[in-house]
């Protein structure tokens, strides 16, 4: 059944993560396969029944309304995360300055670098490993594609290009104007920030699921 775990993994990995759905679609579609195998149907054949993982994980995400975050709450998310990174940036200076009294001049170089390009980096790899930064989870945000599905290393890079390239003032002003508060950037790398729906439970994404694969015809 290694290629039906496979199979598995590449649509639950498309599925946003600290979600009850995407538990639950895996446990859903390894009971769905398994029960066409023993009805003595191939796994090769199951799984072209059931389409590409990639359509799959998208029709589960459709199903699942978005709904965009607001300005102001990815303003502060934006403001937690910062302020965090300049703590973090001030004690490793604080750091090096100590360590170093003889160079005690690099420590405010040092701290205008940590913030400059660890705060885009921070971004990119933090949305791409857990759909969130800091500042995101409390405010209960999460970056998603446009269908909703997990973003690419690649998008996720784009979407901080405008502080590597210090114009995050003229992108972020798109923000204000467009349908789902989409910066510039975001448009550009086809992707959203959304707010997590309080009333997220285990019970209505397993009656979700269910749904769907009786809809595949289980």
């Amino acid at each position: 059944m290694a290629i039906s775990d496979d199979y598995i993994s590449q649509v639950t990995d498309r599925i946003p993560l600290n979600t009850p759905l995407r538990l639950r679609i895996g446990l859903e579609l390894q009971a769905l396969i398994a029960e066409r195998v023993e009805r003595g149907q191939p796994v090769a054949a199951v799984l072209g029944q059931l389409g590409s993982p990639e359509s799959l994980a998208e029709s589960y995400l459709a199903a699942e309304p978005l709904v965009a975050a607001t300005f102001l709450s990815r303003a502060a998310a934006k403001t937690v995360d910062f302020l965090l990174l300049v703590l973090m940036a001030a004690t490793m200076a604080a750091a090096a300055f100590l360590a170093l009294r003889e160079y005690a001049f690099w420590a405010l170089p040092i701290l205008f670098a940590l913030i400059g390009f660890g705060f885009p980096l921070y971004g990119v790899f933090s949305e791409y490993f857990t759909d969130q930064t800091v500042g995101k989870r409390l405010l209960g945000l999460r970056v998603v594609r446009e269908s909703g599905a997990r973003i690419s290393l690649g998008q996720s890079f784009v979407r901080q290009l405008p502080q590597f390239l210090q114009v995050f003032w003229i992108d972020i002003m798109f923000a204000l104007f467009t349908d789902r508060s989409q910066r510039a950037f975001e448009l550009l790398s086809h992707t959203r920030v959304v707010q997590i729906a309080p009333g997220e439970r285990t019970d209505g994404a397993a009656l979700d699921a269910d749904r769907h694969l009786t809809a595949l015809g289980r």
